[in-house]
């Protein structure tokens, strides 16, 4: 058994080893995270041995009571940093951190409008009954087929991302107005600020060289194109400066820089509402201190009023798009322990690998951003001192890390459960079949109960897409049984 290490080489400066490796840190696990008198972890008000029971694992458990305070705690704090300067807030969900019927209906029953960025998203919004008009749709290389699609439906919004979107999209909705008597499409420009997100490259979203948006210096001859296009209805602008941020101030300077531009294309049409995005971080480690929602409204709202003030123009609408800050925290995966092996790295130290049946076809973030996650063993309270691990997937990649760096009991052992929190958000949504593992359900937990509100796969299921497999059993690859096709 590996004993504990304080002065380990191998952690890194920001992991602090714990006094207690059972504990639950606050505001990284939901609210209603909690040990039983028998040491097991309770979510939402279910054991984590009867959701190993009935559902398996690996297994995403959402905490539906958790997701819901986090949406009215953040269209609670931006209405109200609105309010304070005569204005209002419009809420979306992005629906990219994770979207399912059920997860689309608690965000809007709390009061929350969605973003969808492709026609799956948008189907999904709109099976849950999600009101059209409270839909905005995002993309920059959103289809032909997907655009006449919203415009059909009629989504709140569009944001276009292109010169090419804005004739693409003047085109579809001319024909929708001339079939139902006149038209106009609602639509945002979306522009890059140029400030740089202090997050990961990939995730930062407003400087110049990325994919999305325009830059400031060329949206004016858009937004005059747009506003000579009879069927699109120009609303404002949109800008988003990344993912995972913490603090106001980037929000801010690039608030200032947005609102100089809306100030300008102001004073030659109406641009009646600001989009700011989202972006807002939450934490993933004990080490993160993510800034409160309310001191980010009220920063945000303020760092806009201001410069309006300047400029002596009416404070516009704003909207906001948090997916992460909404739904993060309420997310905990639930994986076995397999194997532990201790390796030595010499004078470095020794680290505990410890293999879960799980990976990284149902957490990508750490291979594609280095995110950190936490873990706990969760079928029971480890009696060892704390000892640093990985924990690592069962994939065929050496990258395969679920958490990177850890500190958990030296008793962790073969058939333990162990609970990765914070995992609401971008963990589904961007799961795969790597190495044909099937993509896994989700639960959903509140007071007391469990139910499955997405399905996990079966092998079943991955056999039935293979087309070899189909036409042995008889089907032609689209599903349908040899002989059974239209005549």
């Amino acid at each position: 058994m590996l004993s504990a290490s304080p002065d380990d080489a191998l952690a890194p400066e920001w992991l602090e080893e714990p006094a207690d490796p059972n504990a639950l840190a606050p505001g990284v696990w939901p609210a209603s995270a909690e040990r039983d008198d028998d040491g097991g972890l309770r979510i939402g008000g279910v054991g984590v041995a009867e959701l190993r029971a009935r559902f398996g694992t690996p297994l995403y458990v959402l905490d539906e009571a958790e997701v819901r305070t986090h949406a009215a705690r953040i269209r609670a704090a931006f209405d109200a940093a609105a309010a304070a300067h005569g204005t209002e807030a419009r809420v979306y969900y992005a629906g990219k951190a994770f979207l399912s019927t059920e997860v689309a209906r608690w965000v809007t029953e709390e009061g929350l409008r969605i973003d969808v960025c492709s026609r799956g998203e948008l189907e999904v919004a709109l099976a849950a009954g999600v009101e059209p008009g409270r839909i905005g749709f995002h993309g920059n290389n959103k289809s032909v087929s997907e655009l006449e699609r919203a415009v059909e439906v009629g989504v709140g919004s569009i944001v276009l991302d292109s010169a090419i979107e804005i004739e693409r999209l003047g085109a579809i909705a001319e024909r929708r107005g001339a079939a139902h008597g006149g038209f106009a499409q609602p639509v945002l420009l979306r522009v890059n600020s140029g400030v740089h997100a202090e997050t990961h490259d990939f995730l930062a979203t407003a400087h110049e060289d990325q994919k999305f948006g325009t830059p400031l210096e060329l949206a004016p001859a858009l937004v005059d194109r747009i506003r000579e296009i009879p069927s699109l209805d120009l609303l404002g602008l949109h800008c988003h400066i990344g993912s995972q941020i913490f603090g106001a101030s980037g929000f801010a300077e690039s608030a200032s820089r947005v609102v100089e531009l809306h100030a300008e294309l102001s004073a030659r049409g109406p641009l009646p509402l600001l989009n700011l995005g989202g972006g807002f971080g939450i934490a993933y480690t004990s080490a993160d201190d993510p800034t409160p929602i309310e001191e980010l409204a009220t920063s945000i709202v303020d760092a806009v009023a201001q410069e309006c003030e300047v400029r002596g123009i009416p404070i516009p609408i704003l909207a906001f798009e948090p997916g992460r800050a909404v739904i993060g925290q309420a997310g905990v995966t639930l994986y076995e322990v397999g194997t532990t092996k201790p390796v030595s790295l010499g004078d470095r130290g020794e680290r505990l690998y410890v293999s879960v049946d799980g990976g990284m076809s149902d957490n990508a973030r750490p291979a594609l951003y280095g995110a950190q996650y936490s873990a706990r063993i969760a079928s029971r309270e480890g009696t060892g001192d704390p000892v640093l691990v990985r924990v690592v997937g069962s994939h065929c990649e050496s990258g395969d890390v679920v958490v990177d760096h850890e500190y958990l009991p030296s008793d962790v052992t073969p058939g333990d459960l162990l609970a990765v929190p914070a995992t609401g958000a971008y963990c589904h949504a961007l799961s795969s079949n790597y190495n044909h593992v099937p993509r896994r359900a989700v639960v959903a937990v509140r007071d007391g109960r469990a139910r499955v509100i997405v399905r996990g796969e079966t092998l079943d299921d991955l056999l039935s897409r293979d087309v070899g497999f189909a036409a042995s059993a008889g089907e032609d690859g689209t599903g349908a049984r040899t002989g059974e096709g239209e005549a």
